[in-house]
């Protein structure tokens, strides 16, 4: 399935690139757009979320300094869907820890006006931290 072309499309270096298809596939529902298998490369996307996936030591990768775990220290992805269930589900039956357990909350996005979301952070196999979330509409203040 082909998703509409994003403007930001992120990077990841893996160390395992089979490992991490395994969790953004099997369990985040993510569908592999095209891959080079040879270079420990994958393009995946989510709706309109992308990520490429590249394995490190494998291929041209692009590091400006020492790479050290857990990767993307400082950053979370959030990824909105429309359910959060079914990934819960999927992660839970492989027994993979989440960084925070599900909550609803809202966040003040004008002076009259939040934003509601229920959401969950979960880390991939590499550390990056990822933030799945789903609306709860807008409501005034």
């Amino acid at each position: 399935m082909t998703s509409p072309d994003p403007a930001l499309v992120p990077e990841l270096l893996v160390a395992d690139v089979q490992r991490s298809l395994h969790f953004w596939i099997d369990l985040c529902g993510f569908e592999i757009q095209y891959q080079r298998a040879e270079e420990g490369f994958a393009y995946i996307a989510r709706g309109s979320a992308h990520l490429m996936l590249e394995q490190h030591a494998v291929g041209r990768n692009w590091v400006t300094g020492t790479l050290e775990r857990p990767l993307g220290r400082g950053i979370n992805f959030q990824i909105s869907v429309p359910e959060l269930d079914p990934i819960l589900d999927a992660l839970r039956a492989e027994e993979w820890p989440l960084f925070m357990e599900p909550e609803a909350t809202w966040y003040r996005v004008s002076q009259t006006e939040e934003t509601g979301v229920e959401q969950f952070l979960v880390t991939d196999p590499d550390g990056y931290l990822v933030r799945f979330q789903t609306s709860a509409g807008r409501r005034a203040l």
